[in-house]
């Protein structure tokens, strides 16, 4: 079977804000979404933080709220927005017949207890018996850092009702591609007929600073255009991006809206030795490029500001852009920081509130490559993912009358 998949709901929180109107207000505002960047909190770095949003609209229980770290608090937020776009909020026959497909990090760690163990350390002469001792006593053992993605999956299922079966991925910005292209995949052989598929993500972690800036990934110092960064170019981001997919025959059937269709995902991974990101990227657009409509599509990248990669992204988003008759380029992470795990779904909502307007936002940085948009409606996107260290994809979403 070969179902077309549709998507009838979507939901992100985000440092765009929580609606359609927000995201394109703020996006076709460059000022204004350079002040959504906080770098004196976290200095030497920058970060671009979730505003204010009311929890109890979509988790209503205190208990529940307090059970749940940032990271889970978005998510299951922007999953609500996204049933109740698709018509799914509180109906438990439907939401019985719906699959719950994430994607998230590890849990937060215990920061004191990293600082406390780190300052002692040097003073022991057995520090590896002491460092197994000081975490034996230390760390709460049921916040195992790889469960976290099904306490996600947990939560969510449990506040909104979502009672179908429940599947998580971890694995960073790979993560968020392979659970939209598993859902995907799972509704066009025939296997389902819902699924709910999204991801969270909070930069604001001291513990995920420390251990980016290890990598020399993070930005410090000056902001600079997304496009320019230097080798350690990542601005941390905040977000909680959902989506409703759902086979045509389903949609129909219940009569709900369809927002927009789906067209294949592709993921792939390479080592980033020189030209191996590009050629994944290549075959990539060249499976996707008989169903690519030129003068018609919008390219959102989720290229991440990390400097080799983001540089070798630019010159291939030229190359394709020039092909599909200088289709225009938008990197988000200009305006809403890179949320990792949740950047690709984040493009992805962004892409379809964008094609509801039949219209791309104004260039978010560098002009040479990112365009001003041509007078014809864009009725597509191609939504891109170069992950930091591993991971490239490519998907292709279109207008649900075109």
């Amino acid at each position: 079977m070969n179902r077309e998949v549709c998507i009838t709901g979507y939901g992100l929180i985000s440092p765009l804000g929580e609606t359609p109107e927000a995201w394109w207000s703020l996006l076709n505002d460059p000022s204004a979404t350079a002040g959504l960047v906080e770098s004196d909190a976290y200095a030497p770095f920058h970060v671009v933080p979730v505003g204010d949003y009311d929890l109890a609209s979509q988790v209503p229980k205190r208990g529940d709220q307090r059970a749940m770290e940032p990271m889970m608090q978005y998510g299951t937020y922007a999953a609500g927005l996204a049933l109740e776009m698709a018509g799914l909020k509180d109906d438990e026959d439907l939401l019985g017949e719906t699959h719950l497909v994430v994607a998230a990090g590890g849990g937060e760690r215990d920061w004191e207890l990293d600082q406390q163990i780190l300052a002692e350390l040097p003073g022991h002469n057995d520090r590896g018996a002491f460092l197994n001792q000081q975490l034996a006593d230390g760390l709460r053992p049921t916040l195992f850092l790889a469960q976290l993605p099904n306490l996600f999956a947990g939560n969510i299922s449990l506040i909104h009702k979502v009672s179908g079966s429940s599947r998580t991925f971890m694995g960073e910005e790979s993560a968020g591609v392979d659970a939209l292209r598993i859902a995907a995949s799972r509704i066009r052989a025939g296997q389902v007929d819902i699924c709910l598929v999204g991801a969270g993500y909070n930069g604001s972690r001291p513990d995920m600073m420390f251990t980016y800036h290890a990598g020399n990934i993070l930005l410090t110092g000056d902001m600079t255009p997304l496009w320019q960064r230097p080798d350690a170019g990542i601005v941390p981001g905040s977000a909680g991006a959902f989506l409703v997919l759902e086979s045509r025959e389903r949609a129909v059937a219940r009569g709900v809206q369809v927002r927009a269709v789906l067209g294949d995902v592709k993921s792939g991974r390479s080592h980033r030795r020189e030209g191996a990101a590009v050629a994944n990227a290549r075959q990539q657009f060249g499976s996707l490029h008989p169903g690519i409509r030129k003068g018609e599509v919008g390219i959102l990248s989720g290229a991440s500001g990390f400097g080799p990669v983001t540089g070798e992204e630019k010159s291939f988003l030229k190359e394709i852009a020039g092909e599909l008759g200088g289709a225009p380029v938008r990197g988000t992470a200009q305006a809403c920081g890179h949320s990792m795990d949740a950047a690709f779904l984040q493009n992805m909502v962004l892409a379809v509130s964008m094609l509801e307007r039949g219209a791309i936002c104004a260039p978010l940085a560098d002009a040479p490559l990112e365009t001003a948009a041509n007078d014809v409606p864009v009725s597509q996107y191609l939504v891109t993912s170069w992950g930091h260290l591993t991971g490239e994809a490519m998907a292709l979403v279109e207008k649900a009358d075109a």
